[in-house]
């Protein structure tokens, strides 16, 4: 098993964190997951400007040439949430590393 530590940056014009929102976060982290993830486990731990991740994979198949480290997994999972999800997207900054909406929108052939 891997153990990626990951956070998310709250939005300076963010309204200040509420109880449960880190089981928010996790919560809406696992309902993007796909089995080839390979997740087995988040805690998340809320701070003033940020919430912290512990994301635990299974451990990459040696011999797939196709299979992606725990970083890759976790930029991923990270990226496809806050894409999907209006609360982070809303309280969150965009995670690093994480394709721009606008840079898409630039790349699709206009009618």
């Amino acid at each position: 098993m891997d153990c990626v530590y990951a956070s998310l940056r709250r939005r300076p014009e963010a309204p200040p964190a509420a109880v449960g929102e880190a089981a928010e976060v996790v919560g809406i982290l696992w309902a993007h997951t796909t089995p080839k993830d390979g997740l087995e486990h988040i805690s998340g731990s809320l701070h003033s400007d940020r919430v912290d991740l512990l994301l635990y994979f299974l451990s990459p198949d040696p011999t797939s040439p196709a299979a992606h480290s725990p970083l890759h997994r976790a930029a991923a999972l990270l990226a496809r949430g806050h894409q999907a999800s209006p609360a982070l997207k809303r309280r969150y900054l965009p995670p690093a590393g994480a394709p721009c909406p606008q840079a898409a929108d630039l790349r699709r052939p206009k009618a």
